[in-house]
């Protein structure tokens, strides 16, 4: 069984999906920012696994469903805090962010039978899953973050490495007014698309 994972913030206004301020205030940027790790812990919780573990900067709160383990985020820049993750991990592990709330727990559900890893890409360049079946830290550090090459930098580290790569499908990250609005629609019984209904007004911000 695989250990998933799921890297985030504390959703505090000031301190997550500052891009989505303006139109929003800080106050609903957090808001949107919780419902969206809320409804991602709830496909993290549906999902096969072995241990379910939330590494956070910052402090658990009311969002956070039982059967998780909480380790706090080391310091470091994205790559050493991704590395340090997979580095609590003893067999295949499945990393994932906050920022796609219309994941599923099938999505989730991940098969290392006849490949090393899994890459999960992003509309933006980047990626929103990372899987391994035997945990490297070293696979992702020096990786450059943030960027609208990462995820290719990212899958070249995995293939210069020998491993066999499988590929989940491409999805959008909520990183501006937007992309929240995009995958709302995609999924739009989730808390993610309830909050952000309750915070757009009819001028349709």
């Amino acid at each position: 069984m695989t250990t998933l994972l799921v890297i985030a913030k504390e959703p505090r206004p000031g301190r997550v999906k500052t891009r989505l301020t303006p139109p929003f205030t800080p106050a609903e940027a957090a808001g949107l920012a919780e419902a969206a790790l809320a409804d991602t812990l709830r496909a993290v919780a549906a999902a096969p696994a072995s241990r379910r573990v939330l590494v956070l900067d910052g402090t658990p709160g009311a969002w956070l469903p039982p059967g998780f383990e909480v380790l706090p985020q080391c310091a470091g820049g994205l790559d050493e805090r991704l590395a340090d993750a997979f580095g609590h991990c003893a067999g295949p592990a499945l990393l994932i962010g906050m920022d796609t709330p219309q994941v599923t727990p099938d999505l989730l559900t991940v098969d290392f039978a006849d490949c090393d890893a899994y890459l999960g890409p992003a509309e933006d360049g980047g990626f929103w899953a990372l899987g391994l079946a035997e945990p490297d830290p070293a696979l992702l550090r020096g990786v450059p973050m943030s960027t609208p090459e990462t995820g290719a930098a990212q899958r070249e580290r995995l293939r210069a490495a020998g491993l066999r790569v499988r590929e989940l499908p491409r999805l959008r990250d909520v990183d501006v007014a937007a992309d929240a609005r995009a995958v709302a629609a995609l999924a739009p019984h989730g808390r993610f698309a309830a909050r952000l209904a309750r915070c757009a007004p009819a001028s349709g911000r």
